[in-house]
């Protein structure tokens, strides 16, 4: 059997020929957004022929903006809801009448959001697939509004594979080559970004790039282990220090600089989205948690020492990229909790020692220089 075709054991392949437009739904984060971006890429290898759409949260329109196999970019903006009723319900029928304007003849939805099923029937779409997920499965309306559904495995499987499954099921094997995450800065980040690393005397392939902070502070180091670790790296190597413009996340990057006798060097709060991308491919290593900032380094091929904590290695993992986890690997691991007894702090990431740390940023830095 080629494995570009369908076997016959699967009987209720689609038929792509009679496919035309493609709606992809993922209404999630930053990282969730940038891992389903093969996607993209392995539906259109296979069949050339199709527009392919993504609904997306407004927030991470960034991670999909370039892609090459995207057609158009719908948004739905989390801050309609505060417009008012008739505001929120103007910009929700826009975005309907924008949507079903398109005529899509496949629904492929990503996430267990219940927009889904209800755009698959508001729109008419004639099939749509979907995981089947054990809390939703038990509604009929959801179950009876896709075509297709497709099982999740026992054991932990990487989210991209996971994306991937949905095309499985309908007939389509992604080839290896088309897996890998996209994420194009474009020319102007490209030019902006240069500018403030140049300002700083950071040249390329030349520092680390350690982004200590998540937007969920249970995934965080201490910043005193962030702090020995960057004086023991910039012995080495110059450290450039990044974090989201928020004031937690500021916060915990200056208490880190705080700390360190070395003090790096910081572009934290100052970088867009597509911006810290280019940055991050100019770095030599990545250094980071569980965040979209880590996956971004990853599509970015730049080499990472990831630390995790409550979340899963085997679904959330660096993608297709050189990389070194650092985990303690408590009993407990992985809990999906928001840090120990939902206190927002965990305790096996609080565990981790610097020189674990070093040791795997070192062993990386090696085996860049001998490549």
């Amino acid at each position: 059997m080629n494995v570009r075709d369908a076997p016959a054991a699967l009987t209720d392949a689609v038929d792509f020929s009679r496919v035309r437009r493609v709606l992809v739904v993922k209404l999630r984060f930053h990282g969730d957004v940038l891992l389903a971006t093969p996607v993209f890429a392995a539906l259109r290898q296979r069949h050339p022929h199709l527009e392919i759409d993504a609904l997306i949260y407004q927030e991470t329109r960034d991670m999909l903006a370039s892609h090459p196999d995207i057609a158009q970019i719908h948004c739905i903006d989390r801050t309609w809801k505060r417009l008012g009723i008739f505001a929120n319900l103007r910009a929700e029928l826009s975005l309907l009448r924008r949507l079903r304007a398109r005529r899509y003849d496949l629904l492929i939805h990503l996430t267990e959001h219940w927009r889904g099923p209800i755009l698959k029937r508001a729109l008419g779409i004639p099939m749509a697939v979907t995981e089947r997920y054990a809390r939703r499965s038990r509604s009929r309306f959801w179950r009876r509004s896709f075509t297709h559904h497709y099982a999740s495995p026992r054991n932990p499987r990487h989210k991209v594979e996971s994306h991937l499954d949905a095309l499985r099921r309908i007939g389509v094997y992604p080839a290896p080559q088309a897996k890998a995450l996209q994420l194009i800065p474009g020319p102007e980040a490209e030019i902006s970004a240069r500018s403030k690393l140049t300002r700083l005397g950071l040249r390329d392939r030349s520092f680390v790039l350690v982004h200590p902070a998540s937007r969920f502070f249970h995934k965080c180091w201490s910043v005193e282990g962030m702090a020995a670790l960057i004086d023991a790296l910039q012995a080495q190597l110059p450290v450039l220090l990044t974090a989201a413009p928020s004031a937690a996340e500021l916060a915990m990057v200056e208490a880190i600089r705080a700390l360190t006798r070395t003090v790096p060097v910081s572009l934290a709060g100052e970088l867009d989205l597509k911006e810290l991308a280019y940055c991050i491919g100019q770095a030599r290593l990545f250094v980071g948690v569980d965040s979209a900032p880590m996956h971004m380094a990853a599509a970015m091929q730049t080499p990472v020492v990831a630390l995790f904590g409550p979340t899963s290695q085997a679904v959330w993992a660096p993608w297709q990229v050189p990389h070194r986890i650092v985990a303690t690997h408590p009993s407990c691991q992985p809990c999906h909790l928001r840090g120990c007894g939902e206190g927002h702090v965990s305790d096996c990431l609080m565990a981790i020692e610097a020189q674990s740390v070093l040791r795997a940023c070192q062993s990386l830095l090696i085996a860049d220089c001998n490549r």
